[in-house]
């Protein structure tokens, strides 16, 4: 997302990128080539005013063909490669050792309260995966699997532990409670239906379930119950208000709508859809969705280790629970944790799964490899795209979290972290699990943990996910195309910091600011702006940015936000006549953050000479107020 506009058609301002006689991309090349090349340390007027001309000469006309606008990337984009997971180094895939092990480092931190999770270890235990093309760089297990009996009264809640010799360690194959990850292998039963032409995604969803017409619901699309946009409840305590399995799946899908809902129109995350979406597919096949799971997906992929209702020889593996007391049930272990699911035999459409890091690996790998792994072919490539479209585009604004394709949620920052992107992919489990699928990297990353044993009160273990999210991120380098360092806005949440650099002096006519940048943050949230003072740094005003790439280039209007491509941009600002100062100024709310932010190559100049050169004699004259030099 841009704060800003592409002015194409019309003059960008005075100037337009031109292609000369050379073409489109020497053009820009002999411009940037100008603006960036080593200047003499001092250097007067001439040299300054024949950088000027230069950039007039070169930044005339729009060229065609050219592509316009903020960066963007959608499904289309996407390259997938057939790939079959091994076990390598981070250095096999181009990523940053020391990242990769703190993977480890910051999962074993949520053991115990920290100060993102104060009051209570963030869970009990918890096993990672992370791969980057098809390359598994961590598989980790640490802490308990099963560790407490019961849980003490408030407000304390304290964790009643099992004695040291009962208590079961984690292991790399504990096998986890999905939660609501479940929904995703549905989306899949549901979607090879689409394929085979027995379900329409855009068909009511009476055609196949007449009862769901209760509470006037004819005009909920099957595509809506992927999507979380049908109007339904996000919850109804089934397992309690009915009696029988066969009573309680009647009662979803007869749940009328949520307080002034309408088809398509609001955005509310519902486990009641996606228990419509499992009687949907049985009811269309004429089989179990236990059985369509096991032989339309785990099985043909191999996940041996994955299943509903898992069996009692396998309970030693299986990581406990919640302790549920007002359900009957005690510490809960090696039965499904969601209440609505244990309530219809621990099969639905929204949870009851259970699976291992290792499983999990293997589906990840499937959906990068466009809907195949080792020769099972689950989805088409088509299907793989279809279902990462943002189809709540258009509730952004009124539901800023609300970005879906079919079943998966896409670029939440919220848990993704850096990783995020357009159509980076994944989901998360109430107990505790989540899954991050990039695409643009073909990395991945698996974090499974019994947050809610023993207690959900302890609290959700988000912060945990976006810190390994961030970890991962991080090993992937982002470099100076040039070499050498550049400035790097310092990783803090609640933070504002300033990078300014003083010009020799107040610029002349027709002054030109060149530097390159990196940036990646949060939409909307996390905030880049552009900056010029007249008066030394005492008030500061907005300045447009003319960012030039390959084939292509846009304006900003003072600020940008949100995904930048992942790549470098050269960027050109026009100063007004009597600037003092430069200054990108960078600011983040309080919680998720993106890549961040990097500048680099500042070159200043004017028709009254060289105003700053950030890689030569002003190098040290750069006022960094939470920005540092960084290599990568």
């Amino acid at each position: 997302m841009l704060v800003g506009t592409w002015q194409g058609g019309a003059a960008m301002r005075r100037r337009r990128i031109s292609t000369g006689v050379t073409g489109s991309g020497a053009g820009i090349l002999v411009l940037v080539t100008v603006l960036t090349a080593a200047t003499p340390a001092v250097a007067g007027p001439d040299v300054g005013q024949g950088i000027v001309r230069n950039a007039e000469a070169k930044y005339e006309i729009a060229p065609t063909g050219w592509k316009t606008g903020p960066p963007a990337v959608d499904p289309s984009d996407i390259r997938f490669a057939r790939r079959t997971l091994r076990t390598g180094t981070p250095q096999q895939v181009g990523l940053l050792p020391e990242y990769v092990d703190r993977l480890r480092t910051d999962a074993e931190a949520y053991l115990a309260p920290t100060p993102d999770h104060p009051n209570f270890p963030t869970y009990a235990g918890a096993v990672l995966l992370a791969a980057k093309d098809g390359v598994v760089v961590r598989h980790d297990a640490i802490g308990t699997a099963v560790k407490y009996s019961a849980v003490g009264p408030a407000p304390g809640r304290i964790g009643v532990e099992l004695p040291a010799d009962e208590q079961i360690p984690m292991r790399p194959d504990t096998i986890f409670d999905l939660a609501s990850i479940s929904k995703l292998f549905t989306t899949v039963v549901a979607l090879r239906q689409v394929e085979r032409g027995t379900i329409d995604l855009n068909a009511p969803v009476v055609r196949y379930l007449p009862e769901f017409a209760a509470g006037g619901k004819e005009a909920v699309t099957v595509r809506m119950l992927l999507t979380h946009t049908g109007g339904l409840p996000s919850f109804a305590p089934l397992w309690s208000a009915y009696p029988t399995p066969e009573q309680r799946r009647a009662a979803a899908l007869a749940t009328p709508f949520a307080a002034g809902a309408s088809p398509g129109n609001q955005y509310v995350y519902s486990d009641l859809g996606l228990i419509a979406l499992g009687v949907l597919v049985e009811r269309v096949t004429g089989r179990p969705l236990a059985e369509l799971v096991a032989t339309e997906v785990t099985g043909p992929l191999r996940m041996v280790d994955t299943g509903y209702n898992p069996a009692p020889s396998v309970r030693h593996r299986i990581a406990a629970t919640e302790y549920q007391p007002y359900a009957d049930r005690g510490m809960v272990w090696g039965e499904v944790h969601d209440e609505n699911a244990w309530a219809l035999d621990g099969v639905a459409g929204h949870a009851g799964l259970f699976s291992t890091a290792a499983d999990l690996a293997i589906f990840c790998q499937m959906l990068l490899n466009g809907g195949e792994y080792r020769g099972a072919r689950i989805l088409a490539e088509s299907t793989v795209r279809t279902m990462l479209v943002n189809y709540n585009s258009e509730l952004e604004s009124r539901y800023p979290d609300s970005d879906r394709g079919l079943g998966f949620e896409l670029n939440k920052h919220g848990y993704m972290g850096p990783l995020a992107s357009p159509v980076t992919f994944g989901h998360t489990g109430f107990t505790g699990t989540s899954i991050v699928i990039d695409p643009l990297t073909h990395t991945f990353l698996i974090l499974l943990t019994n947050r809610v044993h023993p207690d959900r009160a302890w609290g959700t273990n988000t912060v945990a996910r976006r810190a390994l999210a961030r970890d991962l991120a991080y090993a992937m380098p982002v470099r100076p195309p040039l070499g050498g360092t550049a400035w790097r806005a310092d990783d803090r949440d609640g933070g504002s910091v300033t990078l300014t650099a003083p010009l020799r002096r107040a610029a002349g006519r027709a002054a030109v600011a060149s530097f390159q940048l990196w940036y990646d943050t949060e939409p909307r949230y996390d905030v880049l702006h552009f900056q010029a003072s007249a008066d030394n740094g005492q008030t500061w005003s907005p300045v447009d940015v003319t960012f030039v790439g390959v084939g292509e280039g846009w304006t900003a209007e003072g600020s940008v936000t949100g995904y930048g491509g992942r790549r470098w941009w050269q960027a050109f600002a026009d100063l007004p006549t009597g600037t003092t100062d430069l200054r990108w100024s960078y600011a983040t709310d309080a919680t998720s953050r993106g890549r961040g932010v990097y500048v680099d190559r500042l070159l200043v100049a004017g028709t009254n000479g060289l105003l700053f050169h950030g890689e030569a004699a002003d190098a040290t004259r750069f006022v960094p107020t939470g920005w540092t030099p960084a290599r990568q």
